[in-house]
């Protein structure tokens, strides 16, 4: 009996607190963070703020700018020149 105990309470933890993904997406500059009853929710999937506006009207929501965006225009790493 004591050897099924650790199992189940490890499966009921599992059960209790499942994981969650990757809240930013790296390749949308603009988020859209809303507001809810049952808890609060992130989406990155816009390219302009005035286009995660048009989604945030009328919802308790806001638009930020996603602190993880890689940028399609990020400047060239520099590498060191090798002297001769």
């Amino acid at each position: 009996m004591r050897r099924l105990a650790g199992p189940i309470v490890a499966l009921a933890m599992l059960a209790v607190a499942p994981a969650q993904a990757q809240t930013y997406d790296p390749n949308y500059p603009i988020c859209l963070q809303t507001f809810g009853r049952f808890g609060n929710s992130i989406s990155c999937g816009y390219t302009s703020m005035a286009q995660c506006k048009w989604s945030a009207s009328g919802r308790a929501a806001q638009c930020i700018t996603n602190p993880y965006f890689i940028g399609a225009n990020s400047p060239p790493t520099r590498r060191a020149r090798r002297i001769r």
